[in-house]
């Protein structure tokens, strides 16, 4: 289709039978590819889509001169990409070959930009949480050492202390290490705005020959033989089926889901039922849903608690009157 628009342009006004002889495509598949251009287009800011339409002989192309300008980035454009790219150059343990790669990169981005890029100087965003572990991960990666961490698990809430043998860094929405957990004598997966503290040891880093989980589905492939968790949502959360990998989603009467699915670490889910509040509840496992409600129970004591001390002095129907903050 690409090659399409590059002939339709040199050719104003082809005939369609034409055009379908030459690509080697039947007339109706022509028309069909016709019918998705219309939809194309540099961007979505303006009238910079593709202005194609046919009288049944004939292809006509009406705005070929505006969409075949050349390339600019606006400001917003520019400015994000700029400021990210900086970031990034700032990031501890970031290769040299590649910083100053990306240094000469950020260098044309500039003089192509002009004006627009004038903002993006204003600007600066820095790594501090990630960076100097990032440094460390990645150093005991290429000198193959094994670590040791302080680690925040959310699903515990608690802080572990763990050697590991790390294997590899990697991004899926935030960063990850995949290491070996000399504490669990299994693979585990570290994101690194958790690690509270990290030391580089001495003893060299020796992981199990084991094969590398493919991430191109997702951080989270739930596997056969995890436990199965069953939780019902309302039309408020629907979205549950969207971002969990699930077994199944049956629909309920009110509009909810009832959605079955599977994780290594079912107690991870109490921050998912306390998510959805009034949207939805997990059935089961029972102890878990047990689990789940005392986890509420805790949270709304500690911000009624909270409530009434940031109220003190205040007029007594703030936050008692219903649908008021601390009703809610």
């Amino acid at each position: 289709m690409l090659s399409l628009v590059t002939y339709l342009r040199e050719r104003p006004g082809a005939h369609i039978e034409d055009v379908a002889r030459a690509f080697g495509i039947t007339q109706d598949e022509l028309i069909s590819d016709l019918d998705v251009l219309p939809m194309c287009g540099t961007s979505f800011r303006g009238g910079d889509l593709l202005d194609i339409d046919t009288d049944g002989e004939r292809i006509w192309w009406h705005n070929p001169d505006d969409v075949a300008e050349p390339l600019r980035l606006a400001a917003d454009e520019a400015t994000a990409l700029l400021v990210a790219a900086r970031a990034v150059s700032t990031l501890p343990g970031l290769r040299e070959g590649d910083r100053q790669a990306l240094l000469r990169a950020t260098a044309k981005l500039e003089a192509a930009a002009g004006e627009a890029a004038g903002a993006s100087s204003r600007l600066s965003v820095t790594f501090e949480s990630e960076g100097g572990v990032f440094a460390d991960v990645d150093r005991a990666i290429s000198e193959r050492r094994r670590l040791w961490l302080r680690y925040y698990s959310p699903a515990r809430d608690e802080l572990t202390e763990r050697e590991v043998d790390p294997i590899r860094l990697f991004a899926v929405g935030h960063t990850y290490m995949e290491a070996w957990c000399r504490l669990s004598e299994a693979r585990r997966t570290f994101r690194l705005d958790r690690v509270a503290e990290i030391k580089l040891l001495d003893e060299p880093s020796a992981p199990p020959e084991i094969e590398l989980r493919d991430l191109s589905e997702g951080l989270v492939q739930p596997a056969a033989e995890d436990p199965e968790v069953v939780v019902e949502v309302g039309p408020g959360g629907r979205w549950v089926a969207e971002y969990y990998p699930h077994d199944s989603a049956e629909e309920l009467p009110d509009g909810g889901l009832r959605v079955t699915l599977r994780t290594p670490d079912p107690a991870s889910l109490r921050r998912l039922a306390l998510r959805l509040g009034r949207d939805g509840r997990i059935v089961s496992p029972v102890g878990l849903a047990v689990s789940a409600r005392e986890a509420a129970r805790e949270a709304l004591s500690a911000y009624e608690s909270t409530a009434g001390e940031s109220t003190a002095g205040e007029p007594s129907s703030y936050g008692t009157k219903p649908g008021g903050l601390a009703q809610q």
